[in-house]
């Protein structure tokens, strides 16, 4: 990538960081986005996609392996409600209370320097779609793009994307067998009993007594329920019960969140779940309802486009193979679970200090951008040249 590329797109990136849109609220990125893109010589955009999203086409037409072909890129382009920790950083964000803490900044830019590169290399022939994605942290904006007709409209034969990862050395990239990230689901738990003088407990049906035996025993299904060799996790992170210091409640709240790795495996949580609440409930004498809204499915690299992936990766920089994939959520599974492709993780370099993902100190690390950019025109012209 030339100097002057690089430092344009370092100033576009430290623009988003300082002029956040939160999940949902993305109209001043997805304007931003756009004046880019025409300003590098983009033609054909669409807007307002599934909400603010936005998706740019490239087309090359030749004869040639890749010339009936298309594939899609996608960054996602909303920040988090988080209060900027940072306040000496020149690039700071300008919105009390929301800030680019994961990264969403970088992964914008990065795409429109993929854009500025395909348009620059004449060795590729086919379409490309630039997908710039809204309210990728719980909004659900891969699914309200699918649903306003993303891959009808745009029709794509594979996807890609990617996400910054912390803790892997800047500009690395890593690709995983199958899956990247988990699934996952938010549940709740309510025992319903009798409540009463907290003098008198024989008069009363405790909610709490089963809320406490439910936060011990939800542990055994991962612990005695789930394999050993798969992956899962169940934290139960708020429990509500009473108002009066003195008083038996006569309701219990608890919820939580599981996360695996095999959809199997998020079939057995539920069922232990609901299995459980139901059985402590019969045994203390109250009741219990249990919802279990599931939210991403598995984020899972089908084989061909992983390879694909890979070839790119070891074209531009240093890949790794060997990382396990991680607990947390990524919606481009949603993109996965419509067309072949693959996700991968570019790292941003040490995750200490407050270079975590989702902490109020996170900057990211605009390095990894050329690499970034170069593996995202890389994949893309790998995808439409190979038979």
């Amino acid at each position: 990538m030339n100097p002057d590329l690089q430092s344009k797109l370092t100033l576009w990136r430290r623009h988003l960081h300082a002029n956040p849109g939160l999940t949902l609220d993305e109209g001043e990125t997805a304007a931003f986005v756009v004046e880019k893109l025409r300003e590098l010589g983009v033609t054909e955009i669409e807007t307002g996609i599934g909400g603010h999203g936005v998706v740019a086409t490239l087309r090359r037409a030749a004869s040639g392996a890749g010339g009936n072909r298309s594939v899609g890129l996608r960054a996602d382009m909303d920040a988090l409600p988080i209060q900027e920790l940072d306040e000496t950083l020149p690039h700071r964000s300008r919105k009390p209370g929301v800030m680019h803490a994961c990264g969403h900044d970088g992964h914008t830019t990065a795409l429109l320097g993929a854009a500025a590169l395909l348009l620059e290399d004449q060795a590729w022939s086919g379409t490309v779609r630039l997908v710039f994605q809204p309210a990728e942290e719980g909004g659900g904006g891969a699914r309200h793009m699918i649903r306003d007709g993303l891959f009808q409209r745009f029709p794509m034969d594979r996807i890609f994307g990617w996400h910054n990862w912390p803790g892997l050395a800047a500009g690395h990239i890593a690709i995983h067998d199958k899956a990247v990230m988990a699934a996952g689901a938010r549940f709740e738990i309510i025992f319903e009993g009798h409540a009463g003088h907290a003098a008198l407990p024989h008069m009363t049906r405790d909610p709490m007594l089963g809320a406490g035996h439910a936060i011990v025993a939800l542990q055994s299904i991962v612990a005695r329920g789930v394999d050993p060799l798969e992956s899962a996790v169940v934290s139960v992170t708020i429990a509500e019960a009473g108002s009066a210091g003195n008083q038996i409640s006569s309701r219990a709240r608890l919820h939580g969140t599981a996360r695996w790795l095999d959809e199997a495996v998020g079939d057995l949580i539920e069922t232990r779940m609901r299995e459980i609440a139901h059985g402590i409930a019969a045994a203390f004498g109250l009741t219990a309802s249990v919802e279990f809204r599931r939210g991403v499915p598995v984020t899972a690299n089908h084989p061909a486009e992983r390879e694909t992936a890979a070839a790119a990766a070891a074209s531009v920089t240093t890949a790794r193979r060997d990382l396990p994939p991680a607990m947390t959520g990524e919606d481009f599974s949603w993109f996965l679970n419509e067309v072949p492709g693959a996700f991968v993780w570019i790292g941003n370099g040490p995750a200490d200090g407050g270079r975590e993902l989702h902490h109020p100190a996170y900057d990211f690390n605009d390095d990894v951008l050329p690499v970034a950019s170069s593996y995202l025109a890389a994949v893309a012209k790998r995808a439409l040249g190979e038979d």
